[in-house]
């Protein structure tokens, strides 16, 4: 799984060099930030039930068309598995918190989302608004550190900016 640290060690494993000081600052920021990191991914994975359902809602909210016949939630088991969808990207949002990179996203949500979703007829429009509620939601110190609210709020900026 890529994180920080993977890629960095790869990336001089590939040139044929040890890491400079540059990719060993890159690693120490990483470490650094660590334990925010982990406060984000353990507080959303305590609350992450009421987190998906309260994007989702903002999400059918905002654009309640998608529950007229022939759209993406035009019936109970379309609108369950939007939420699902809502839930995995969560998911692979706290596992990149816990690793520290974008590689649980980038392997398992981001490479050919879009193009699943317009194959499917699926508005990432509609995800992107659940995205940008849950990010907009936060509130620091209510519901984490302020630098735990930073590394959630980057891990849903770059979701939102991947799907948009």
């Amino acid at each position: 799984m890529k994180s920080v640290i993977t890629t960095i060690i790869s990336a001089a494993d590939a040139a044929g060099r040890f890491p400079t000081s540059s990719d060993l600052e890159s690693v120490q920021g990483n470490i650094q930030r660590s334990a925010a990191r982990l406060e984000a991914a353990e507080k959303l994975g305590g609350n992450y039930e009421a987190v998906v359902k309260e994007g989702g809602d903002a999400c059918f909210s905002k654009y309640s068309y998608l529950k007229n016949p022939g759209e993406a939630g035009d019936t109970p088991e379309k609108i369950a598995k939007c939420y699902r969808d809502v839930d995995h990207y969560m998911r692979l949002i706290n596992y990149s918190l816990i690793v520290g990179g974008t590689g649980p996203l980038d392997e398992w949500g981001i490479a050919g989302a879009r193009e699943v979703y317009k194959t499917l007829n699926l508005p990432t429009g509609a995800y992107v608004a659940a995205f940008k509620f849950m990010r907009d939601r936060i509130c620091t110190p209510r519901d984490m550190s302020s630098q735990a609210g930073v590394e959630y709020v980057t891990a849903l900026d770059y979701v939102i900016n991947s799907l948009s």
